[in-house]
């Protein structure tokens, strides 16, 4: 298994991607390789500088990269040879089996649907965050970050995808799913809400249970798949972020708090893909990047696009 990462992707690449690579180096089976694709000039520097040993990791050369506030379109028509847009060219040829980044979300996006390309029938892919609850179980939320804008026949979508990837990955056999809103009324919500709601309640491809309110979440285990758009999703989701770094500053320890830090988990799958794509937080450090790496190995080895695939059709 060949798994490759955008060394120049994330505020403060290439430190945290080379230290986190040589983290998940350590931690991985021998037979998983990693990949950094970026400048080898500044990989020899700072492992020079900083006595790193990067032995065992492979690296693909390439002074091009996209920055968190270049546009992603401009920059995906311009820098083709950037490395979050080699590694999934990599990625589609089979020259690596997975990729990940912490780096530009929107270059992301466009080379998930440019240069992977979605699954047939998928109309936009998403990803996923862990929701957990006061039970210690965790449902999961989509989208968080990939669409911002979302009619209602992708928040319809949404739901599909969701209640598949609960089945595969969380083992859920019947997943409960929801649609986030101001109310649990079915009149309740924007003309988008209100129109993905009829759309979802017709459906016969899985168990809609209607709204689900804001103060449901981290507290109620009614559902198990909660759909919402990449703009609300990524929101709350660094809300939770926040709540993570006061409960931590504030010295409170408990287990449950650490299910919301993101250095744990350090990435989630673009759902909707043809190829294994797993996208980081921006902010991540080494702990993150470490996990990401640990992640799509594990994306990887469950051949989890493939079943996605299979589901999909059937």
């Amino acid at each position: 298994m060949r798994i490759g990462i955008d060394m120049m992707g994330g505020d403060f690449a290439p430190g945290s991607t080379i230290r986190g690579s040589i983290l998940a180096r350590e931690a991985l089976p021998a037979d998983v390789d990693i990949v950094l694709i970026g400048d080898q000039e500044i990989l020899s520097r700072y492992t020079e500088e900083h006595q790193l040993d990067v032995s065992g990791i492979s690296i693909i050369h390439t002074t091009d990269k996209v920055g968190m506030e270049d546009h992603p379109l401009k920059a995906y028509k311009e820098k083709p040879g950037a490395s979050i847009f080699l590694g999934q060219r990599f990625l589609t040829d089979g020259s690596i089996d997975g990729f990940c980044s912490a780096g530009n979300t929107g270059a992301m996006l466009i080379g998930a649907i440019q240069i992977v390309t979605s699954i047939p029938g998928i109309i936009r892919p998403a990803i996923a965050a862990q929701i957990p609850n006061l039970d210690g179980d965790h449902a999961i939320m989509l989208d968080v970050g990939l669409n911002p804008d979302a009619r209602p026949d992708v928040l319809y979508q949404y739901g599909v995808i969701g209640t598949i990837y609960s089945k595969l990955v969380n083992g859920i056999e019947n997943p409960n799913v929801a649609l986030l809103n101001i109310g649990r009324e079915e009149g309740k919500g924007n003309m988008v809400t209100r129109s993905a709601y009829q759309m979802m309640k017709e459906s016969s491809g899985y168990n809609f249970i209607g709204n689900f309110e804001a103060n449901e979440l981290f507290v109620s285990n009614r559902a198990d798949v909660i759909v919402t758009d990449g703009f609300i999703g990524n929101m709350l989701l660094k809300e939770a972020e926040a709540f993570y770094h006061v409960v931590s500053m504030k010295g409170i320890g408990n287990g449950y708090f650490e299910m919301f830090n993101f250095e744990n988990i350090g990435g989630t799958p673009v759902l909707g893909v043809n190829a294994p794509l797993i996208l980081g937080h921006g902010i991540s450090n080494e702990k993150a990047i470490k996990n990401m790496l640990l992640h799509t190995s594990e994306v990887v080895g469950a051949g989890l696009v493939n079943r996605l695939k299979e589901e999909l059709n059937r």
